[in-house]
């Protein structure tokens, strides 16, 4: 999730770290469905062991909330941390999941407790106190999003209806994918994390989300260091990239406006700027890999119909 620091550096820093991909894979999916316990799920972090089905889940991560809700198991979840905005109705905390407080985190008495940043030493303190932790990082892919919603599904008891939300998913996308104008060859975006010209490539999630639409990023060029994904541009690059769309993920931060965007000087010759296509997109999806990543497909896949029809 994009979370609400004060400070520019400070939010590009969470949308790279949330969004990076991770070799550690995710939470395995089962080769069938169990709905008894105890069960053994294997996430980032290892094995893990949940001795009976939860009631008292704390989820330090806001896509895992999203991804929890999403499978049957809100009723299970007793406490989020303070960036799981998201579905309203989540018992929203002071718990940060960047500075996990174990203390006050086991006020809460978990039953299992789910992270998709895992501080030094963490899981082993939560292991002496018997508390399974289930470490879910950021997806890299599409597939491991799915995986890790049926790591959770097994993990809570929900597996049934983590196979029919990962179905939905699929079939949600699909259809997006077929129903959007085929772009040119060729065609062109500048995703912009700040207003100090963070972007994306085609490589990350993102990238990879977008690129079923037919769209690459200009940050995949011969020369630019890639930065793990997620490069720091400048406006001579992007001006000379001249992209054809342009998407925006830092408005709630930083004031940016497709106006302000367009103020920019020398960005009126964009091609992205001259034809108005400027897409906001939200901010919070946008750096999350759970239910609504479909939402924000449909958003790129509007501006698409909208420009391309």
């Amino acid at each position: 999730m994009r979370a609400v620091r004060s400070g520019l550096s400070a939010l590009v820093i969470t949308s790279m770290f949330l969004l990076a991909p991770s070799a550690s894979g995710a939470s395995s999916p089962p080769s069938r469905a169990r709905a008894s316990f105890p069960v053994t799920v294997l996430s980032a972090g290892g094995k893990v062991t949940i001795a009976s089905r939860p009631t008292s889940i704390v989820s330090l991560s806001a896509t895992a909330t999203e991804m929890l809700y999403a499978i049957g198991a809100g009723p299970q979840v007793r406490a989020v941390d303070k960036y799981s905005n998201y579905p309203p109705n989540a018992p929203i905390t002071n718990l940060d999941g960047f500075s996990i407080n174990a203390e006050a985190l086991v006020k809460y008495h978990p039953d299992l407790v789910v992270v998709s940043y895992e501080p030094a030493g963490f899981v082993a303190q939560m292991a002496k106190l018997k508390i399974p932790v289930l470490y879910d990082p950021a997806a890299p892919t599409l597939a491991v999003a799915y995986h890790q919603y049926l790591g959770l599904g097994r993990a809570t008891g929900n597996y049934a209806r983590a196979v029919a939300e990962v179905g939905r998913l699929k079939a949600r996308i699909a259809q997006i994918v077929r129903t959007t104008p085929h772009v040119p060859a060729g065609t062109t975006y500048y995703y912009e994390l700040d207003p100090t010209y963070y972007s994306v490539t085609s490589h990350t999630f993102m990238g990879q989300l977008l690129g079923l639409l037919g769209l690459s990023s200009i940050a995949d060029a011969a020369g630019v260091n890639t930065n793990g994904g997620y490069p720091q541009l400048n406006a001579e690059f992007i001006i000379q990239a001249n992209p054809d769309y342009i998407f925006l993920t830092d408005g709630p931060c930083c004031q940016v406006t497709p106006q302000s965007v367009a103020a920019r000087p020398g960005w009126s010759v964009l091609s992205a700027v001259s034809h108005g296509r400027i897409v906001n997109l939200n901010a919070d999806i946008a750096s999350r890999w759970g239910p609504r990543i479909v939402n924000l497909l449909q958003e790129v896949a509007n501006a698409i119909k909208k420009y391309q029809g």
